[in-house]
C-alpha cells in the first residue's frame, strides 16, 4: 500500500534563501514554458507544444542560464514541466466535457509553492539512518537540510516533494510497499450517516459532534481579511512589511482551520477504525452537493429574476465545506485499509427519507432535522440514526434493531 508522510525542515538561513531560489527559479520555468505553449497555441499550430518538445530543451536551457536554472535537478525541473502538462490536458478535458474550462494561469512566485523530486536519489537524498539521531535530506543546490522526523518512515521513499507553508518548510514522502498494520477483530458493523448538525452519526445512535472550526475562526479571519484590505493593489506600498504580515495573518488563519480539520478527521477516523471492522457509508458527490442553484428568469419582467434560494444554499454550502466531508472519507478508506478493515459506499439517495421498519419512502417521513416519523407505520426515531440505519441495510450489513 502507499502512504505519505510529512515532515518539518529545520533549514540554516543560507539554506532558507536557497530554498526560495529554487522556487523562484521552478515558478519562472513554468511560466515560461506556459508562455511558450500559448503562443504556439496562437500562432504555430492548433495542436501546440507537447511535454516532450519542452522537456527536449532543457539541457540547452540549463546551459544558457547556469546561475539559476543550471544549479537545480534537471529530473526536478521535468517534474514542474509535467506539472503543467497535466495542467493543460485538464483544461482540454473540461472543454471536452462542456465544462468551465479553467485555463492554466501564470504562476507568482508567493502562488508556486512546491517542488517535486521524481525519485529518491536522483537530485535528491532521504538520509534517515539508524545509528544517526539527527535526520537530513540532501537536494542538489541546496545542501543537507535537518528533518523534524517525529514518526518512523516504513516502506520504500519513491517521491520526495519539497512543500512551503508560510514561513515553514515541509518535507514530503511518497511511499510505497509499505507493509500494512491490521487491527484484531472486534466482531461490530456499522452504518455512518454524514451531516451538518451532527458530523457523523452510527447505526448504532452514537453521534459525533461538528467542531465548525472555520464558523469558530470566522470572525479572526475576517478581521485579519479587513486588515489586508486597507493595502490596495494600485499603490506602491502593497509589498510593505506590514503587507506582509497582513498576508501572512490570513494565511496563518486559514493553515489553522486546515490542521484542525485534518486532526479531528484523523482521530475520528481512527476511533470508528478501531471499533468496526466493516462500516458502510455514503458515496457522496459533494461537488453537486456545493453547486449553487442556477437562476430563475422571471417570465413577467425579463432581466429579472424569481428568488431561487440562493442565499439558504449558500449558508449550507459553508456548512458542507467546514464539515471537510471528503478530507474525512479519504482519511478514514486510508486507514481502513492499513487496518484491514472492510469499507462499504453506498448509494446515498433517500437515505434519510426511507423509513427502516417498513421501507416507505417519503419526504414527509422526515419530521424536523433532528426527528424522523414514518407517515404509513408510525415509526419514529432520530433523523439521523435512520440514515445511518438505511446505509447499513444498503450494504448488507446485518443489525438486529432492523432484521
Amino acid at each position: 500500500m502507499h502512504r505519505a508522510y510529512k515532515f518539518l525542515l529545520r533549514p540554516t538561513v543560507r539554506q532558507e534563501q536557497a530554498l526560495g531560489e529554487m522556487l523562484r527559479d521552478h515558478c519562472s520555468l513554468y511560466n515560461g514554458a506556459l508562455q511558450e505553449r500559448r503562443d504556439a497555441y496562437r500562432h504555430v499550430s492548433k495542436t501546440g507544444i507537447k511535454y516532450g518538445d519542452q522537456s527536449a530543451q532543457l539541457k540547452d536551457i540549463r546551459a544558457f542560464d547556469l546561475e539559476r536554472q543550471g544549479r537545480w535537478s534537471f529530473s526536478s525541473q521535468q517534474a514542474t514541466l509535467r506539472r503543467l502538462d497535466r495542467a493543460m490536458q485538464a483544461f482540454f478535458r473540461r472543454v471536452k466535457a462542456g465544462e468551465k474550462p479553467g485555463y492554466p494561469r501564470f504562476r507568482g512566485v508567493n502562488w508556486f509553492d512546491t517542488v517535486q523530486f521524481p525519485k529518491d536519489g536522483d537530485g535528491c537524498r532521504w538520509d534517515s539512518t539508524p545509528h544517526d539521531p539527527v535526520t537530513r535530506v540532501r537536494l542538489q543546490g541546496v545542501g543537507h537540510i535537518r528533518v523534524h522526523q517525529h514518526r518512523a518512515v516504513r516502506g520504500r521513499v519513491k517521491t520526495v516533494g519539497v512543500k512551503r507553508e508560510g514561513r515553514q518548510w515541509y518535507i514530503v514522502l511518497a511511499c510505497d510497499e509499505v507493509p500494512a498494520e491490521p487491527l484484531p477483530a472486534t466482531g461490530t458493523v456499522t452504518g455512518i450517516d454524514m451531516g451538518v448538525a451532527h458530523f457523523l452519526t452510527t447505526s448504532q445512535g452514537e453521534h459525533i459532534a461538528n467542531p465548525r472550526h472555520g464558523k469558530r475562526n470566522a470572525a479572526a479571519l475576517a478581521n485579519a481579511q479587513r486588515t489586508l484590505k486597507t493595502f490596495p493593489r494600485t499603490k506602491r506600498d502593497n509589498r510593505t512589511a506590514r503587507h506582509r504580515r497582513a498576508v501572512e495573518k490570513v494565511a496563518q488563519l486559514h493553515r489553522k482551520v486546515k490542521r484542525q480539520r485534518a486532526d479531528h478527521a484523523h482521530k475520528t477516523a481512527l476511533a470508528l477504525v478501531r471499533t468496526y471492522d466493516t462500516i458502510a457509508h455514503e458515496r457522496l458527490s459533494i461537488a453537486n452537493m456545493v453547486r449553487a442553484p442556477k437562476p430563475e428568469p422571471d417570465p413577467r419582467n425579463p432581466g429579472t429574476f424569481l428568488p431561487n434560494g440562493a442565499a439558504a444554499k449558500a449558508g449550507l454550502n459553508r456548512s458542507i465545506h467546514d464539515a471537510g466531508w471528503g478530507v474525512f472519507l479519504g482519511i478514514l478508506a486510508h486507514k481502513a485499509e492499513s487496518a484491514g478493515r472492510r469499507l462499504i459506499p453506498v448509494d446515498p439517495r433517500n437515505t434519510s427519507r426511507t423509513c427502516p421498519a417498513c421501507g416507505h419512502v417519503s419526504g414527509q417521513n422526515r419530521v424536523t432535522q433532528e426527528k424522523f416519523e414514518c407517515v404509513k407505520c408510525g415509526h419514529t426515531a432520530n433523523a439521523d440514526q435512520v440514515g445511518a440505519l438505511n446505509v447499513a441495510i444498503r450494504a448488507g450489513l446485518v443489525l438486529p434493531d432492523v432484521a
